[in-house]
């Protein structure tokens, strides 16, 4: 496990400290370690090969803004930033994506994770109800616009009081 992730530093290392790398040799990087960070026989989660990875999306992105690749590969450091519990990270990322990519075919979607981060992650539940409101206005007719309608209906409440209004409203609604 030590020599897996001294290799991996060691490549990274090597990646940063590089002329600009190539994008063929970019790609093959990110690839290898999303490879080893997401594969079946990886049973724990790794963050040093995370971060690893975030970094590596980053320089990616950072070389190669117009390359068809970025787009995806902001989308997945965002994602990865957001199941790390990084949410200002995340949010960044999310940022990043839709105004360079605005009319990028994730660009909905990382609108309603950041407004989920800020209500999840960030118990910023002011920025999440304005965040939702946003989702809704500019994609009233995406499949999460329902979604980010019953989050607002829901923001700061407990699972209990979720539970108990549903109930009450079945009961009303089998009275009628």
């Amino acid at each position: 496990m030590y020599k897996t992730i001294s290799l991996l530093l060691i490549s990274t290392l090597f990646f940063f400290s590089s002329c600009g790398p190539s994008r063929d040799k970019s790609v093959k990087m990110i690839r290898g370690v999303e490879q080893r960070l997401f594969s079946p026989e990886a049973v724990n989660f790794d963050k040093a090969k995370a971060d690893s990875l975030l970094h590596l999306y980053e320089a990616f992105i950072q070389a190669h803004p117009k390359d068809s690749l970025a787009p995806g590969f902001l989308f997945k450091a965002a994602s990865l930033a957001m199941n790390m519990n990084d949410g200002k990270k995340a949010i960044a990322f999310f940022d990043q994506y839709t105004t360079s990519y605005p009319e990028g075919p994730k660009a909905a979607i990382c609108l309603f994770f950041k407004a989920f981060i800020y209500e999840n992650l960030l118990k910023d539940l002011g920025k999440a109800k304005d965040t939702y409101l946003l989702f809704i206005k500019r994609y009233p007719n995406d499949e999460f616009a329902d979604d980010a309608q019953l989050a607002i209906q829901n923001l700061g409440k407990t699972p209990d009081q979720m539970v108990r209004e549903f109930e009450a409203k079945r009961k009303a609604d089998s009275l009628k």
